[in-house]
Parts: structure tokens; C-alpha cells; sequence
């Protein structure tokens, strides 16, 4: 049965935002030749859209022909204000953007371990109000948040993981209800990490990878046929709890100690730095263990870096045996500090360790990619909405 004119025009008007979404501002004539529609079609689609104050003539194509240039059309981007949070068991940092992405004001707030839950709350909350002031957003459409622990797939929620501070779980209801016109969503931080570095990093050409992150922490993201993999507790890639060799013990239900956390998380990366002379200090909020890579990679510190190298593939390889994903990123701020240095020893390694051919790169957006991530969906959750047929 063909579509009905008004499902045709909605059909046809979201292929248009689409394509100015992805591609920038177009003329009416790059959106006949992009959607394959007639002139005539266009011409309707561009009057409807500018009606609703959905598209607004952003310039002109600057093309040489005769007579006047062509009208370039793109999104309204003040239509709406989006915020972006990344949330870590030390501090928050938080972005406010309008609809294309377009980054107006940041700010972050460290958060120690003897702030109690409500002060804790009241500061990242704080935070936000005052960032998206300073970016002039009198309202936020969608916030998007990116915190460590597991998020349950059904709900949608933080759920209560032992050893994360309680404020992180309270900070949602509290940003829900300080701002009750937002659509506030939260995410995995490892999650929206993969997001990021698969529509803007290092896995650009990937629709298979899987994202280690290595930070304070460590974690794992799974990216199958372009789709992100939760698991029926949203706990896949909680690779800190993977029981490897070489720990003092076997991890537990209660923490990750005696698991691959404590071969490659910073303050085991930092010991075994020690052993090997490499010495630093952390930068703010930066993992020691970057430094110390950044370090080791700088004066070719082979030992200690052969010797993370071993400890990263015996991780990788575990992942490689089940997923074979092909490529595995090395992410966060110690992937992006170990650079392509770091990522080819470990591919070397688990080369030697896999008879599945997988590829070993370094990150490009490190500790970024989580904001960046939780910017990502809150942009894509926005559009979806205000783009909806009516």
C-alpha cells in the first residue's frame, strides 16, 4: 500500500534534517540530488521546514553561475540547548551545546571522597545551572550523562554498584527534578567512550570493535554490527572483574580486586612503573598511569612498557577468544598516553596469543570521549524528538 501524502511528507522531511544533520548546511538543489525528490518536492519540504522553525538560510553556496547564489539551508541551532555530563567517582565536568553540537560553555568541579551525598549533589548540580547560564540556555531540552557502574537495560537507571559513591545514583533524580522540562538519560561511561570514538575517533571505519578503557578504572565496551551490546544486566565489558593470572587473588561480587583491575587499573600501572624507574606526578584530574605512559613512551622506556604491554594483551586476548571483534581500541587517557607505541606492543602480544587477526589502536578522544559520548546521545535523543512527525 503506497504511503499517504502527510506520511510522505513527514518521510521526506526527515530524510532533509537527516541530511542536514550529517552533511552541514545545503542548498535546495544538494537536497534534490542527496534525496533523489523532484524540485517541486523539495521546494514544499524546505517552506514546510522553515515554517516550523526547524531550518533557517544559514548563508549562500558561493557557487560561480549566473545570477544570484543559492540559499543555503541548516538546522536552527539555538532551537534547543543540550548539556553533557561526564561523571567520575572524583568530580564532574559538564558541557552545555546547542542542537548541532556546537560546544557554548564547560566547566568541571572536583568532588572529594569526604563530600557527603547532599553537598555532592548540590555542587554537580550547581554546576550545570551555572554552565548553562553562561552559554545563555534558559532551558535544556536533553542532558546526557555518562557515569561508571552498571545501568539497568529495563529501566534505564543507575543501579547501586558497591564501592561508587552514592551521589552519582542521586544526582540523576536531583538533575530530573531541578530541571523537570529536560529528558535527562545516563549511560555507562565505557559506553558512550565507544559512541564517541566510533562517530569521531579511532574506530571511524568500525562497525565490530571493542573499546578497553583504560583510566582510573578499567572497562570495556562492546560494539557489534554497529549496535552497542548492554547484556541482560547492562554489565557487558566489566572486564575489571575478569579473573586473570598474575593478581594477588580472584576478584568477588563485592570488587574487582584480584581481578584484570588490578593488573591494569592506574594505581596498578603506577606500581609497576615504580619497578621499572618510570616516575611522575598525576596533572588535575589525569590518571598518574598516563603520565607515567606518556613518560615511558617519551624516553622509550622499554621495560616498563613491554611489561604493561603483557598485562594489557592477557585482557585483550581474553576478550578476542569470545568476541572477535577484530579490533580492539585502547581507550581512555592511559590508551591515548601509550599512543600507537603502546598499541602495536600489545598487538604483537596478543598476535602471539590469538589465532584470530586483530587490530590494536591507541584512542584519539582519551578522557574526552566520555563527554563527548554523552553529548553524542543527548543530541541524537533531541533531534529525534523535535524532528518527530506531528
Amino acid at each position: 500500500m503506497p504511503a499517504s501524502p502527510s506520511t510522505a511528507r513527514a518521510i521526506n522531511d526527515r530524510l532533509a534534517l537527516r541530511l542536514l544533520q550529517q552533511e552541514g548546511p545545503l542548498t535546495a538543489g544538494q537536497l534534490k540530488q542527496l534525496t533523489g525528490l523532484s524540485r517541486p518536492t523539495v521546494a514544499d519540504l524546505v517552506e514546510r521546514l522553515s515554517a516550523a522553525d526547524l531550518i533557517e538560510v544559514v548563508g549562500e553556496s558561493g557557487e560561480q553561475r549566473r545570477g544570484p547564489n543559492a540559499k543555503l539551508y541548516g538546522i536552527v541551532a539555538d532551537l534547543a540547548h543540550l548539556a553533557a555530563l561526564d561523571v567520575r567517582t572524583e568530580g564532574v565536568a559538564v558541557l552545555v551545546s546547542d542542537l548541532l553540537g556546537r560546544v557554548l560553555a564547560e566547566a568541571s568541579v572536583p568532588i572529594g571522597d569526604d563530600t557527603g551525598t547532599g553537598p555532592a549533589v548540590e555542587q554537580a548540580v550547581t554546576l550545570v545551572e551555572r554552565t548553562a547560564k553562561e552559554a545563555g540556555a534558559d532551558r535544556l531540552h536533553t542532558v546526557g550523562i555518562g557515569a561508571p557502574g552498571l545501568v539497568d537495560p529495563a529501566t534505564g537507571e543507575l543501579r547501586d554498584s558497591t564501592g561508587l559513591p552514592e551521589w552519582h545514583r542521586r544526582l540523576v533524580a536531583a538533575l530530573q527534578e531541578r530541571l523537570p522540562e529536560a529528558r535527562v538519560h545516563v549511560e555507562n561511561e565505557t559506553n558512550l567512550a565507544a559512541l564517541a570514538e566510533q562517530r569521531e575517533g579511532a574506530a571511524r571505519d568500525r562497525d565490530t570493535f571493542v573499546l578497553l578503557w583504560l583510566g582510573h578504572g578499567t572497562g570495556a565496551a562492546v560494539v557489534l554490527d554497529g549496535s552497542l551490546r548492554r547484556g541482560a544486566s547492562g554489565g557487558t565489558g566489566e572486564i575489571g572483574f575478569l579473573p586473570v593470572p598474575g593478581t594477588r587473588g580472584l576478584p568477588s561480587a563485592t570488587g574487582c580486586d584480584g581481578g584484570f583491575h588490578s593488573l591494569a587499573g592506574s594505581a596498578a600501572i603506577a606500581e609497576l612503573a615504580a619497578e621499572y624507574g618510570v616516575v611522575g606526578a598525576a596533572s588535575g584530574a589525569e590518571p598518574v598511569a598516563a603520565v607515567l605512559v606518556a613518560r615511558a613512551v617519551a624516553e622509550g622506556a622499554d621495560g616498563f612498557l613491554g611489561a604493561l604491554a603483557d598485562r594489557l594483551a592477557v585482557g585483550v586476548s581474553s576478550v578476542v577468544a569470545v568476541l572477535d571483534p577484530g579490533c580492539v581500541v585502547l581507550g581512555g587517557e592511559v590508551g591515548q598516553a601509550g599512543g600507537e607505541e603502546l598499541a602495536a606492543r600489545v598487538e604483537r602480544r596478543v598476535r602471539r596469543m590469538s589465532p584470530l587477526p586483530t587490530e590494536v589502536r591507541p584512542s584519539v578522544l582519551g578522557g574526552e570521549a566520555v563527554l563527548r559520548g554523552a553529548l553524542l546521545t543527548a543530541r541524537d535523543r533531541a533531534q529525534d524528538d523535535l524532528f518527530a512527525p506531528r
